[in-house]
């Protein structure tokens, strides 16, 4: 689905990544972690297209992904950010259906696959007609997926989608998501710091220090099996949430 081969970003003369390859399966869900500043976040927007590498090349489903080719791929990709990312402007229909009402839907299909959404999501139907403002953190996080959601895309991009959510919200919202993900069957990608997140989504864990991967592998693998002292540090600082989630 993804292939990124020498790919490396800067900033001037700071650099987010370096010469890093990655290959992402259709199909599986592999989480990006690492510290802050470890190039998780900058890595997905590479994917998503919303930004170029300095050098290297990123491939989506075969096809270089480049000024020209971006925002076509991008129709194949739905992607969720902190917070939601929602409109205040619009309400959480319009929200959803923003894209959708550009690609010329008619109004009663775009209502139409919003309810089916909203089921699919368990977001009751009436919120539909709020505005952001008037939702719950959980509720907007829940629109914002349906808008990723919308156009039935073939990946799923998330940047800490969670993350402002508070600890109950975000727990009821992690057993939705990975039901979602086991019914969909989509590609995932997701970028979290918080390890027992990761292991409670990943098929695989890819985990980055100072922009380069520093272990990639089944989260057992990262656990049981670190790769140098950083992982063993890593892992040894989230151990906590860990506890009962295997």
């Amino acid at each position: 689905m993804f292939a990124l081969r020498s790919v490396a970003k800067r900033y001037g003369d700071q650099t987010a990544l370096h010469d890093l390859d990655l290959d992402v399966a259709r199909g599986t869900t592999v989480v990006l972690i690492g510290p802050s500043g470890s190039g998780k976040s900058t890595l997905l927007r590479l994917m998503a297209g919303l930004d170029r590498p300095t050098s290297g090349e990123v491939r989506f489903g075969g096809r270089l992904i480049s000024d020209g080719a971006s925002a076509e791929a991008r129709r194949h990709m739905g992607y969720v950010v902190q917070g939601g990312g929602l409109f205040p402007h619009l309400t959480a229909l319009e929200n959803v259906t923003v894209v959708a009402r550009y690609l010329g839907w008619d109004a009663a299909r775009r209502r139409a696959r919003a309810e089916e959404l909203a089921a699919l999501v368990r977001l009751p139907g009436d919120l539909l007609e709020r505005y952001p403002v008037q939702l719950s953190g959980g509720q907007a996080q829940r629109v914002s997926l349906m808008r990723a959601l919308m156009l039935d895309p073939d990946v799923l991009l998330f940047d800490e989608p969670l993350g402002a959510l508070d600890p109950i919200t975000r727990y009821e919202l992690q057993a939705d998501l990975r039901e979602i993900f086991g019914a969909l069957s989509r590609t995932v990608v997701m970028v979290t710091h918080d390890l027992g997140e990761a292991v409670f989504f990943a098929d695989r864990i890819v985990l980055l220090d100072h922009g380069r991967v520093v272990q990639d592998g089944a989260p057992s693998d990262l656990i049981e099996r670190p790769a140098d002292a950083f992982v063993e540090r890593f892992v040894r600082a989230q151990r906590s949430p860990l506890e009962g989630r295997a």
